[in-house]
């Protein structure tokens, strides 16, 4: 058992265009060494693509992308008598948003297109619509769960 103390959550504050905490995160997700200017840039760049494509709310559509995107159940190696086993576990929110978020910045920087701001804005509305890298990573979390579920009784 580790001795460390437990390390207190700092709250992450919400962002000044849209008061929302969810597009703070992703600014912070998005940054690279330390250039917030750069990533908050990006983040509005694509939430105003979006809102001119969609013709809605662009928040909406952001939050809508996040919720598709965040997994249920994921799987995590135990050691059992010298064999490791997947073993499912439920996804607290908290980290679920987190790999919601993780899994979007990634796929839109695989992703083909012109600028950040654009593949970022096509990833958020392919989520949206459950489809697109994001969503198939969360579908392939959940297979890999329900193929070990045989395993689910090696929980923490």
């Amino acid at each position: 058992m580790s001795r460390r103390r437990v390390v207190q959550k700092h709250p992450v504050p919400p962002d000044s265009v849209y008061n929302s905490r969810l597009v703070s995160m992703t600014v912070r997700r998005l940054m690279r060494h330390g250039k917030k200017s750069l990533a908050s840039r990006i983040v509005y760049g694509a939430m105003k693509i979006v809102g001119e494509r969609t013709g809605s709310e662009p928040l909406e559509v952001f939050e809508k992308a996040i919720r598709n995107a965040t997994p249920l159940v994921e799987v995590k190696a135990r050691r059992v008598g010298g064999a490791t086993y997947q073993v499912p576990m439920e996804v607290r929110s908290e980290r679920g948003t987190a790999l919601a978020l993780r899994w979007l910045i990634s796929a839109a920087r695989n992703r083909g297109g012109k600028t950040m701001a654009m593949k970022l804005a096509n990833e958020l509305m392919d989520a949206a619509n459950e489809t697109g890298n994001t969503i198939r990573k969360r579908e392939e979390t959940h297979r890999m769960a329900e193929a070990n579920k045989a395993f689910a009784h090696y929980r923490y």
